[in-house]
């Protein structure tokens, strides 16, 4: 993902909600958002290029989320998949399912959030390892580290407090929230100027998750996808049950 948002333990209503937006090449396959056959209980898109996923839950009881950080230079392609580690800690099974500080210099640079029945938490490798308990609240990441929040993470995050405040349990506007394509209007002169959505015919906004999961466990998991010219392809919807 390139911008998340989260609500972790904040509402009496819901135990998280998250919505967030994947920038990609284009070109870059991938599949919609699915049951997978041969890592069962994860529901997630999947990157066809490397086999793993950059957001997804687990009938278990987990949810994972990463985002890129810039700024380090040209990624390397040697290095392990990001969406291997998150694919490991849905499953809770693989090399990377309980990643040690050194397992996360494997990776080019990223930022994740993890949350299970009763924990949040963030993992970075930069700008050196680092894992970080998350307390309750809404959180926001783009591409850079948790601390440097972008005027779009800044709007995405009153955006879903505004969700929350009204008591809207639809999708839709949380969506429409993710399409937003234009700047905020008090970006200061040295931060940076993009959009949540990114329009774009080489690189840009591919699809957007949003998941919620009630207290009693009820979640949901929704995808709508978008084509070069930023026109919405297609919707996947899932639900599960988490056994908080």
């Amino acid at each position: 993902m390139c911008i998340v948002t989260m609500a972790w333990a904040a509402h009496p209503r819901w135990h998280l909600v998250l919505a967030g937006n994947r920038d990609e090449h284009h070109v870059r396959p991938s599949a919609a958002l699915a049951q997978w056959d041969d890592r069962p209980g994860i529901i997630a898109g999947r990157d066809l290029q490397s086999g793993g996923t950059w957001a997804g839950v687990s009938d278990a009881g987990r949810m994972a989320v990463v985002t890129n950080q810039r700024g380090y230079g040209m990624a390397h392609p040697d290095r392990a998949s990001r969406g291997a580690l998150v694919t490991d800690m849905l499953t809770g099974e693989g090399v990377y399912a309980a990643p040690t500080m050194a397992a996360l210099d494997d990776f080019n640079p990223f930022t994740l959030i993890a949350v299970d029945r009763h924990h949040a938490r963030l993992l970075t490798n930069r700008p050196h390892p680092d894992t970080i308990d998350l307390p309750p609240g809404i959180i926001g990441l783009s591409n850079g580290p948790l601390a440097d929040l972008w005027p779009k993470t800044r709007q995405l995050n009153a955006m879903l407090a505004d969700w929350l405040v009204t008591g809207d349990d639809d999708p839709e506007s949380l969506f429409a929230a993710l399409r937003t394509d234009s700047p905020p209007d008090d970006i200061p002169p040295d931060a940076e100027p993009s959009p949540i959505f990114i329009r774009d015919a080489i690189y840009g906004t591919r699809c957007s998750t949003i998941i919620t999961i009630d207290r009693t466990g009820q979640g949901m998991i929704a995808e709508r996808r978008y084509d070069a010219d930023g026109q919405r392809t297609g919707d996947s919807e899932f639900s599960f049950t988490w056994p908080l």
